[in-house]
């Protein structure tokens, strides 16, 4: 090792390295606990639990329509748990199941239009916080932003959980 590196932990980062991991988790932290106040807040004005809205965030954010199983995969729960969880989010007016296909066992979750609007009208002080955060930077920094939370979701896709 040379001695201009610095020490190393055992994951071969000097200090600076391991201090901005840390004060990158802390930060990551933070955004996610504020994020998570505001879902759970959410998710109590519309009588759901806070799984249900991050169903909610699947099915909104996914290429083409879920089906419960790939809905199951990605949340990692029961077949029990996400048949409630889609049964609540009907009977709110969230989601329509759909039978779309020449295989009708095959069903299709989609968001409902009237239910995006009104998550749209109670995340707006989210929305209204990153353009905020992005109108104080520079686009470099938002497209480094971009690029790592990018490669951030990918790794962390790649995290295998334990099954329930």
């Amino acid at each position: 090792m040379n001695s201009a590196d610095g020490p190393r932990d055992g994951s071969g980062m000097d200090a600076a390295g391991v201090s901005e991991l840390q004060a990158l988790a802390v930060e990551l932290r933070r955004m996610n606990g504020e994020i998570n106040r505001l879902v759970h807040s959410f998710a109590h004005s519309q009588g759901l639990h806070a799984t249900d809205v991050q169903a909610l965030g699947a099915i909104l954010d996914a290429d083409a329509p879920l089906t419960p199983g790939r809905l199951r995969e990605h949340l990692g729960l029961t077949s029990g748990a996400v048949t409630a969880c889609l049964d609540r989010l009907e009977r709110a007016g969230h989601i329509r199941r759909a039978r779309e296909s020449s295989d009708r066992r095959v069903v299709h979750l989609y968001y409902e239009p009237g239910a995006r609007a009104a998550a749209r009208s109670f995340f707006m002080p989210l929305a209204e916080a990153a353009a905020g955060a992005r109108a104080t930077s520079e686009p470099q920094e938002l497209e480094a932003a971009l690029r790592f939370l990018g490669r951030m979701n990918g790794e962390l896709a790649r995290v295998q959980v334990p099954r329930r």
